[in-house]
């Protein structure tokens, strides 16, 4: 049996192999940090043969309810992400798999590569998208912003500033898909009446270390959003100022949540600031947002933030203060999607980029609310 993680957004350690059929793994901590609890790697054994993968350390994550009633992902061909047999004990996350070829990958979620970025980001320039390199992450790599549209009204999503929440890259794949579709109708309206500003991956240097969290200074990016620095946090630090330069009137955050097995949204109603209009426009996002997407609900969520007890630190929360306008984290879950469970691939890229798709038109409904 070998076992290996040394790829993009690769993370496992062998503990021990104790029997033929049976090895022990630890998660890797984020790079300068204690969190951890993403995983990504590889088995090349028997084929026929099943086996079992016990995640030692999963007890002690940074997110240990995330782990009940979750089920691992697992792909052969890498595109095709299923769900494998999953036990949690409390202490540990056991795998069982029976290999129907010689070499399987398993991953907390669908990985989202940054090879497969890069070919996003070529692909969208190639049918109209501007591209701009805004600055530099800490380890040198490109913080990358698509623009799209010409219109007054100014929209802004960002995904991935955690980078082991890929299915906010896989939303973002299908958001960016739809919005370029030449014969769509409301992408084309929309390319009319706003500029919308598109950073599929906010923690490029996160993502291919496998980190869960944060960047590779050890930083948790959606905390440091009222005073980026640029040795430590460039990646908002660049993406905050060209933020200011154009201008802003709405925006989305997406990531993915351990816990709940929901999509759902969290408003910045803890700010001081927070106007009646902007609680108007959240709601009216989230109306339409039930409108276009069966997988999406507002009955479960983070409790509400009393006003004046916000984070700063929040990129939704400085930005609506800051901005004046209505910033909105977006959640996925890691889990299947509890009030539309897929019980054989669970919440999954492609339901992630359906779902970004539908968020487009809840930004085309929105628009003239702006």
């Amino acid at each position: 049996m070998y076992i290996y993680s040394s790829f993009d957004g690769g993370n496992i350690s062998l503990k021990e192999i104790s029997r033929p059929h049976e090895v022990s793994l630890h998660i890797q901590k984020d790079s300068n940090s204690h969190f951890f609890q993403w995983f990504n790697f590889r088995i090349n054994a028997q084929k026929g043969e099943s086996y079992t993968i016990r995640l030692c350390n999963a007890g002690e994550s940074s997110y240990p309810k995330g782990w009940e009633n979750y089920r691992a992902r697992y792909s052969y061909d890498g595109e095709n992400w299923l769900q494998a047999d999953t036990a949690y004990d409390g202490k540990e996350l056991i795998i069982q798999h029976q290999l129907r070829h010689s070499t399987v990958q398993f991953a907390y979620f669908a990985p989202y590569s940054l090879t497969r970025h890069d070919a996003l980001i070529r692909w969208a320039q190639q049918r109209g998208a501007r591209h701009n390199c805004l600055g530099y992450t800490v380890q040198g790599r490109s913080m990358d912003l698509l623009t799209i549209g010409r219109g007054s009204k100014k929209l802004w999503c960002i995904a991935r500033q955690h980078p082991g929440e890929t299915m906010a890259e896989w939303w973002m794949e299908g958001f960016i898909h739809k919005l370029l579709d030449p014969s769509d109708p409301i992408s084309h309206r929309i390319r009319e009446r706003a500029t919308i500003y598109l950073v599929p991956n906010m923690n490029p240097d996160g993502s291919f270390l496998g980190n869960l969290r944060t960047n590779a200074a050890g930083k948790n990016l959606n905390r440091v959003w009222a005073d980026p620095k640029e040795e430590t946090e460039p990646e908002v630090y660049w993406v905050r100022k060209k933020m200011h330069e154009t201008g802003l009137h709405f925006c989305l955050d997406i990531h993915g949540d351990e816990g709940l097995p929901y999509n759902f949204l969290a408003p910045p109603f803890g700010i001081s600031s927070l106007t009646s209009e902007q609680e108007d426009i959240f709601y009216l996002y989230e109306r339409f947002l039930l409108r276009h997407s069966p997988d999406f609900q507002n009955q479960y969520g983070y409790p509400r933030t009393p006003k004046g007890k916000a984070n700063m630190g929040v990129c939704s929360n400085y930005i609506s203060d800051a901005f004046g306008a209505m910033a909105i984290t977006l959640e996925q879950p890691f889990k299947d999607n509890a009030i539309l469970p897929m019980p054989d691939r669970g919440w999954s890229p492609n339901r992630a980029m359906q779902f970004g798709k539908a968020n487009l038109q809840a930004c085309f409904d929105l628009i003239q609310h702006l």
